[in-house]
């Protein structure tokens, strides 16, 4: 029994599926058929572009728009949503399909895919993400269809509208326009400029949220996580949002020559795509670097748990600062909205920060070196982006060395599955202290 249980352990699975499907994924972009000069792509490119695409990054080494095929852009696409929802739900759907019960072991691994804190209603919660990704995606690629239907033939517009809101609603921001442009050439485009935003923002919430929003009519009843996911995303934005204008206003290069509605529509965008997205209707480079740190800032932290996105997540950060104000006055209990957050909420809080912190840290320092001449605030933006799964870039990415190229792959993977996953995975089940040692005291600050 204690056999199975060790082979049988959710993190290992979870780290032993995604790398699978990244294998799997680089071996079909190697294939003369993915790619427009037949030849298809080098090993390490496809490794990267595969792991970028399952970790729905986005950072990308070659243009998506004109290097790959159809065959090569489907695989893409297939990587992007198995990767978004996650290997296990799929699996579910399977298993759906062909009339199977969902056994324990695989209610636990989903427990763990989607960072539960039980299995009760697991499967329930599978069906409803299942809809609402179908829900989504379906109306986002809709409208996108109908207006990418002005400037190109129709079924090309259809294409287009689907891949880039499957893309946009997994935070993968890979675009097919084409040339590394993303969408800038719909920066003053309300439809694009607020269609997109919102795919990226309820991707990035996490489906629990979406799941209690859908039932409150029911319930009458709105979790602390729900209200604390809602309320930072929407301070973030709102505030990053007014930082970009600020910042951005008179940039000759970005929002100086845009129309009023344009500077809003683009500060809103950019607000927003920083949470794990990656697609952008300015150019990212030509921002000034007090908006680039704020964007690192961003990326970092980035979307919500049981979401499509990375990063530390929103709810580490909320708590992390309501720890400070409780410390600065003088209690001991963390509250927020009213709910004293138990010390296990706080650690685990701090060592996924200090984490990430020591990834992005570490990655920035050996990118110094693989990368010689290159701009630091590049290196530490790619770095974070990679962490964070966001995607955007600087222009680094293309111009990667073979190590750097490995580096940020496994930056990109890191940052998908989870550095605790990861630590899970590779160590020894924990185990309960047998005694507790006595209490020692040092000044702090």
């Amino acid at each position: 029994m204690n056999t199975n249980r060790k082979f049988f352990d959710p993190p290992k699975v979870l780290v032993s599926g995604f790398a699978l499907i990244i294998l799997v994924g680089a071996f079909l972009l190697m294939l003369p058929t993915a790619t427009v000069d037949g030849k298809g792509l080098p090993f390490l490119d496809a490794l990267f572009t595969a792991t970028s695409a399952t970790c729905v990054t986005g950072l990308v080494v070659v243009d998506t728009g004109t290097t790959f095929t159809l065959f090569g852009q489907l695989v893409i696409l297939a990587l992007i949503q198995v990767g978004g929802l996650g290997f296990m739900t799929f699996a579910t759907l399977f298993a759906f399909l062909l009339g199977k019960r969902i056994s324990l072991k695989e209610r636990l691994l989903l427990q763990e895919a989607l960072n539960q804190l039980s299995i009760e209603g697991i499967v329930r919660l599978v069906k409803r993400i299942l809809v609402f990704t179908v829900v989504i995606e379906g109306i986002g690629g809709l409208l996108l269809a109908i207006r990418f239907s002005f400037d190109m033939p129709f079924w090309k517009a259809v294409y287009f509208g689907f891949f880039h809101a499957i893309s946009n609603f997994n935070n993968a921001g890979f675009d097919l326009m084409g040339e590394f442009r993303s969408l800038t050439g719909y920066v003053e485009d309300p439809v694009v400029s607020l269609v997109v935003p919102i795919l990226i923002i309820l991707g990035g919430i996490g489906f629990i949220v979406m799941n209690e929003v859908y039932e409150y009519r029911q319930t009458r009843r709105l979790s602390l996580h729900t209200k604390v996911v809602v309320i930072t995303t929407a301070w973030l934005v709102l505030a990053s949002m007014a930082l970009i204008l600020l910042l951005e206003w008179n940039n000759p290069k970005t929002m100086g020559p845009l129309s009023l509605s344009g500077k809003f529509l683009s500060a809103f965008y950019q607000a927003v795509t920083p949470r794990t997205a990656g697609s952008n209707t300015l150019n990212i480079p030509d921002l000034t670097q007090p908006t680039l740190f704020l964007i690192v800032f961003l990326m970092f932290v980035g979307a919500s748990p049981g979401s499509t996105g990375g990063g530390i997540k929103t709810t580490t950060f909320t708590t992390l600062l309501g720890a400070v104000w409780s410390q600065i006055r003088g209690k001991e209990d963390v509250i927020l909205f009213r709910k004293r957050i138990v010390y296990d909420t706080v650690y685990k809080s701090l060592t996924v920060t200090m984490s990430g912190l020591f990834i992005v840290m570490f990655v920035t320092m050996v990118l110094t070196i693989t990368e010689r001449g290159k701009d630091f605030l590049m290196i530490l933006f790619e770095a974070t982006s990679a962490f964070g799964t966001v995607g955007l870039s600087m222009g680094l990415t293309p111009e990667l060395s073979p190590l750097g190229k490995v580096i940020i792959a496994l930056t990109m993977f890191a940052g998908r599955v989870g550095p605790l996953t990861i630590a899970y995975a590779v160590t020894l089940r924990r185990q309960p202290d047998p005694f507790r040692y006595p209490k020692g005291k040092m000044m702090i600050g």
